[in-house]
Formats: C-alpha cells, sequence, structure tokens
C-alpha cells in the first residue's frame, strides 16, 4: 500500500493528529508504526468505547499498523470503578472486556484475530523498567500540570482527590514509552496525557522513543472524536461552539448513563427504545446526537441512512451524505421521529454481531455475571 493510501486510512474520521508531519516522516522512512490504546474497565462497552474507537483501530490495522490495545487495570483501580476491587476489575478485564472489544471490531469489520491485548498489571509485574519510566517521567512533570490533568479521569480540574489519582496521568504516559508505543491513540478527551507524552519525550534518557536510525523521537498522537449521549443538555439551547466544549464532558456517551447510551450488546427492543426517549429538537443539527451519531457512526460503517415513512409523510428515502441529511432536517422536511427510527434501525444491523458474540458461551456468561457485580455495586 502506497504511503497517501495509509495515510487517507489513517486520517479519516478523526479529530486531531498531533505530530501529522513527523508521521508522513515516518511512513517515508519505512518506519513500523506501533499502536496502543487503552481503556479503563469501568463497565458495559458502549457505541463510544466499542464502535468510535474499533473503527479507527480497524482503519490502524488496515494501514499495516502493529494495534494493541491496552487493559487498564490498574488505572481502574485508582479511579475507583467496579467497586475498586483490583481481582475484579482484572477478571472482567481478561474477560468481558477483552470479549467486548473483539465483538466490537467485528460489528466495524474487522478482523479480532489481528488485535493484540495487554493487561497492565502483567506489564508492570516485577518490571523495574517501568517504574524507572515512571519517576523519569514525573520528574518532567510539575505538579500543577498533572492537577490539571485529572481531567482524563472524568475528574474535574480542581476537585479534590485522593493522592492515588494524581499518579494516574504519569502512569498513562509510561505505558507509552515503556512499550515503544510511537502512535498513541486516545479519545479526545485523554489529550491531556498525549501531549505530556510528547513534551517529555526529549527530555528521557533512560527508556525514550526511538526510531530505526536510534534518534530520540515523540510519540504520534491520534485522536478519535467523541459521540453524544442520548441526553438533553443540563444547559439548552447551546449559544455556540465554545460553550458546547463546555459542556462536552457531561454531553458525551457516558455508561453511568445507561439510559442515553447504547451498548454493544443490547437487545433491539432496547436500542429502539432509548432512541424513542433522546433528545433530537426539531430543524437542530449542530447539538443532535442522532445527527452525530449518524454523521460519526452511520455513514462511515454503512454509506447510507435509509428512511422509511408512508407517502402520506413524504414516503422512503435513501441519504447517501450527512449534508444531505443535515440540508433536510434543518428544513424541516425530515422529522424526529423518523430519524430516530432510521438510526435506531441501522444501528440494529451494525451490532448484530456483538449481540450473536454474547449470546451463547463463555461471553455470555461473562456478561451475565459483570450485570450481577454493577448491581451489587449500585
Amino acid at each position: 500500500m502506497d504511503i497517501n493510501k495509509r495515510l487517507e486510512l489513517i486520517k479519516r474520521n478523526t479529530e486531531e493528529i498531533i505530530g501529522e508531519e513527523e508521521l508522513k516522516e515516518m511512513l517515508k522512512a519505512g518506519e513500523k508504526l506501533k499502536h496502543y490504546i487503552g481503556f479503563e474497565i469501568s463497565g458495559k462497552i458502549h457505541l463510544g468505547t466499542g464502535l468510535m474507537c474499533m473503527m479507527k483501530v480497524k482503519d490502524f490495522v488496515d494501514a499495516g499498523i502493529d494495534c494493541s490495545i491496552f487493559l487498564a487495570d490498574w488505572h481502574t483501580w485508582i479511579n475507583d470503578k467496579l467497586g475498586g476491587n483490583p481481582e475484579i476489575i482484572k477478571k472482567v478485564a481478561v474477560g468481558y472486556f477483552k470479549e467486548g472489544m473483539k465483538a466490537s471490531l467485528k460489528c466495524v469489520g474487522g478482523n479480532p484475530e489481528k488485535l493484540k491485548f495487554v493487561l497492565g498489571s502483567e506489564l508492570y509485574h516485577n518490571n523495574d523498567a517501568y517504574w524507572t519510566s515512571f519517576v523519569e517521567i514525573s520528574k518532567n512533570i510539575s505538579l500543577a500540570r498533572i492537577l490539571r490533568s485529572i481531567t482524563i479521569m472524568g475528574r474535574q480540574e480542581g476537585e479534590a482527590v485522593d493522592f492515588a489519582k494524581l499518579i494516574y496521568p504519569p502512569m498513562q504516559v509510561a505505558d507509552i514509552f515503556i512499550q515503544g508505543i510511537n502512535f498513541a491513540h486516545a479519545g479526545i478527551d485523554q489529550r491531556k496525557a498525549q501531549v505530556i507524552a510528547r513534551d517529555v519525550a526529549m527530555n528521557l534518557s533512560f527508556f525514550p522513543l526511538l526510531n530505526k536510525k536510534g534518534q530520540q523521537i515523540k510519540p504520534i498522537a491520534f485522536h478519535h472524536k467523541l459521540i453524544l449521549g442520548l441526553g438533553k443538555p443540563t444547559k439548552w439551547p447551546i449559544k455556540d461552539k465554545e460553550e458546547f466544549k463546555k459542556l462536552l464532558s457531561d454531553l458525551k456517551m457516558s455508561k453511568s448513563k445507561p439510559n442515553t447510551c447504547i451498548f454493544i450488546h443490547d437487545s433491539p427492543e432496547e436500542i429502539k427504545k432509548k432512541i424513542d426517549g433522546a433528545f433530537c429538537p426539531e430543524k437542530e443539527t449542530e447539538y443532535n446526537p442522532l445527527i452525530d451519531w449518524a454523521e460519526k457512526l452511520i455513514f462511515p460503517l454503512k454509506d447510507k441512512l435509509e428512511i422509511k415513512r408512508t407517502e402520506k409523510f413524504g414516503g422512503n428515502k435513501v441519504y447517501h451524505s450527512i449534508e444531505d441529511l443535515k440540508k433536510d432536517f434543518s428544513a424541516g422536511k425530515l422529522h424526529p421521529l423518523d430519524l430516530k427510527s432510521a438510526v435506531a434501525e441501522s444501528l440494529i444491523k451494525i451490532l448484530e454481531p456483538a449481540r450473536e458474540h454474547f449470546s451463547k458461551g463463555a461471553p455470555k456468561k461473562m456478561l451475565e455475571e459483570l450485570e450481577k457485580l454493577i448491581g451489587k455495586i449500585k
């Protein structure tokens, strides 16, 4: 595959690439690109984690990049998820979560056999090199910057936190360097950690990142887009994009709001029910979760959105671009109920491989055990 085609696959449907010119040089030089994306093991997998992330992982695999999924069990423990029990977190990580990411890759047309999984606790065990890297990275970050960076954990800047949470950002950065990652991937909400990795890269002497010529380099920071949850914003209407950015952490899809997110193994009935109750203001295209999902998920995966309705209300119509969909919706030519129905049907089809994956055998048991655990924690 030529460089332009690889770059096209890497860049499409992205939010940001920090170091794009460096990436181009690496591709020209024939550098082996080593990717990673890390996940807290915090519960059931929703569309934002499963489909948005794995769509890009598939693109990277197709572009010849060595991809790995980091199962961040220590980070999950630090961030008090799944009851803060390390043994339970580890079990869910290598069981349900691993199976869920494989199923998600199937949904976007990828091959799960091409994925590599790395468990945090296994990487750290008896690994003096990791902790040396962690300390050196920590020596290159100010306390003030660490305090600003706790937003990567879903915490608010200035929020009172226990000390363990302050080691979370440098640990996340050390994960990159100790694995020799030159292509660090995350959602845009993890941007602060990725930027730290680039900022400290040239100051490291113990385990720096090197190219094949032995030169010290920075990791490329790649960020995919986030998708909106189905709930109504706490503040509405939203005045402009700056206000939207401030509200994004509350608006993005979150498993802590199960009625406003779709899990990859939700039944067709559950998907329809959640989308039927979604916030979808008439003629609104900028801050509308259904338009957002159509743009970021359905068109990239299916290339079209089919509207089914009676002749009385305009008849059936197939949209082949988000621009045409937005044009009709903003003009009132497409009703919110018809949009909801179309998005629900599309997602039901897209998620069929995940439902099948968790319908029997060990994966089914893993999901049932996780649901019981979540019930006890609540």
